[in-house]
């Protein structure tokens, strides 16, 4: 079973091609530029040399895209968008038309002169080309996809508290990271950015939000996993989150922003949440998402070490913020390898939504009977 996972990051997009005739440890893995750093290069290069930029394509990640275009319409330079393109920036088209965005159809984008953008998260021609400069066969038999979507909100409602509406639901009707979990059909219609993600697709798919799978894979070291209970720490790029766990089961979480938390904001927030003391509102008004405690049975026996400690373990590519703090994180190496934890986790979630294939992949990646405490 050859699966092509792709983790798209706010700075790199981390793909691995795993084949469960092998060692999970031989599979090829590449660690590229995001596809909102491509776009965004590709507009600073528009901005430099004084041209337009013009974007096609479809709804993508933004921040670095999103902050070039913004530099490039701050230099008084002319930028178009098709409506699907626009997107990106902001869900409301009104709000790009007040950026300074013209919005074009189709036609008068392949018309209008400048620097031509195509926006999309996944390019599986540039992977299997990338690929088939080694003489990698490029036939996958499945894809696992992964970014992090804030969702379509309605208009002057807040997308970091639509984001978190999305997470709360989730956790609430199934309580398991793997409920994160879907297949194409499955999506809702306001993960907008999951749905064109996938479009792409030209193989089974299954998506996972980047958060769970990040814990999902970090939960394959031995070291993580010999524990009864479990604090995740993703300290992605861009986004932080945090996983109180008995297995894949979840106590609580918290979601916020990687660059708006210092280490001993991250220090005061995880240890609040391990205590059940964190409100909402702290994450929430520190330009955070939020808080959620889900209502699980007492603990059966007692937690391994500290009394009441959860055994605590950080990835992501910003892990270092909490490098020799006073929460003495151990550093999560699944299958030796961080970058590609989460998609260690997207090929998991595989494996939940394809249960022809489920006992191969999992016995491949050395979790074969591992589930919620």
């Amino acid at each position: 079973m050859r699966i092509l996972a792709v983790d798209m990051g706010t700075g790199t997009q981390d793909i691995l091609l795993f084949d469960s005739a092998q060692p999970v440890e031989n599979a090829l893995q590449m660690i590229m530029p995001s596809a909102t750093e491509i776009a965004a290069t590709r507009i600073r290069a528009a901005t430099r040399q004084r041209q337009p930029v013009v974007l096609t394509g479809v709804t993508m990640g933004g921040g670095p895209c999103h902050w070039a275009l913004e530099r490039h319409l701050q230099a008084d330079l002319p930028a178009y968008a098709t409506p699907e393109a626009a997107r990106t920036f902001d869900d409301d088209l009104d709000s790009v038309r007040r950026m300074g965005v013209a919005l074009v159809s189709e036609d008068e984008a392949t018309r209008t002169d400048g620097e031509h953008v195509r926006l999309r998260d996944l390019d599986l021609d540039a992977i299997r080309a990338a690929f088939a400069a080694f003489d990698v066969d490029t036939r996958f038999d499945g894809l696992a996809l992964g970014c992090l979507d804030h969702g379509a909100s309605p208009p002057g409602y807040s997308d970091r508290l639509f984001r978190f509406d999305h997470l709360r639901r989730v956790v609430a009707a199934r309580n398991d990271l793997r409920a994160f979990t879907y297949l194409p059909q499955e999506l809702p219609e306001y993960l907008t950015r999951a749905r064109t993600l996938i479009a792409d697709a030209d193989a089974p798919t299954v998506f996972l939000d980047t958060g769970p799978a990040a814990a999902l894979g970090a939960l394959q070291d031995p070291q993580v996993s010999a524990h009864k209970e479990q604090l995740i720490l993703n300290l992605g790029n861009m986004h932080t989150l945090a996983f109180h766990l008995r297995g894949t089961r979840i106590h609580s979480l918290y979601e916020h922003h990687t660059g708006e938390l210092t280490a001993d904001q991250l220090v005061d927030f995880t240890q609040r949440l391990i205590a059940r003391t964190l409100p909402h509102e702290d994450v929430f008004h520190s330009k955070g998402h939020g808080v959620y405690y889900a209502n699980l049975p007492a603990r059966p026996e007692p937690v391994e070490g500290r009394a009441g400690t959860p055994f605590l373990a950080v990835t992501g590519p910003q892990r270092g913020k909490l490098r020799g703090s006073a929460l003495h994180p151990y550093f999560a190496v699944p299958h030796g390898d961080m970058m590609v934890c989460g998609c260690f986790g997207l090929l998991w979630a595989f494996a939940e939504k394809h249960p022809e294939h489920r006992e191969e992949i999992l016995a491949a990646l050395g979790v074969s009977g591992m589930d919620a405490a």
